[in-house]
């Protein structure tokens, strides 16, 4: 998956991006504010969990994504997808009271600023392909048999 980057404010944790391992090394940040250093050492807790295997909601996690309100009411839908189950964008706009929003709701994820924590990746097609990731389909392919779940699309490899 590569290295991580977490960025906070003073109310949360407002993004997590994927880095290439090519890349430069990020700059040291100053010290944070001592009031944040349990929520940060908390998210790197999990996250470690997380890739170990352990099934994790983060849901505990203070979070201060930047959005519409549109977006942050998707957000908040997509954490309350389970591990290792996904629904489709239709399914998605139906859960925030939009049902012909699947589009919409396409575009909410393609720019979640905390991916994995905001489980976008769990969201697919009507049809049962990957649709789109931010971070990249291998990246979404990955997390999702991660997670256990298991592509069952007739004559479709992924």
């Amino acid at each position: 998956m590569g290295p991580l980057r977490l960025y906070f404010t003073d109310r949360g944790l407002t993004a997590l991006e994927f880095s290439r391992e090519e890349a430069s090394p990020a700059p040291q940040p100053d010290a944070p504010p001592p009031h944040l250093k349990p929520l940060i050492e908390a998210v790197k807790r999990e996250l470690s969990a997380y890739f170990e295997g352990v099934p994790t909601d983060f849901a505990a996690f203070t979070l201060d994504p930047r959005g519409t309100p549109f977006q942050l009411l998707v957000w908040q839908e997509l954490r309350r997808i389970p591990w290792g189950q996904t629904i489709s964008y239709g399914e998605l706009a139906r859960r925030v009271g939009n049902p012909k929003a699947s589009r919409a709701v396409g575009q909410a994820n393609a720019v979640n600023p905390i991916p994995l924590i905001v489980p976008c990746h769990r969201v697919i097609a009507a049809g049962g392909g990957l649709g789109g990731y931010s971070s990249g389909l291998d990246r979404k392919r990955w997390v999702l048999r991660h997670e256990g779940f298991r592509f069952q699309v007739p004559g479709v490899r992924f």
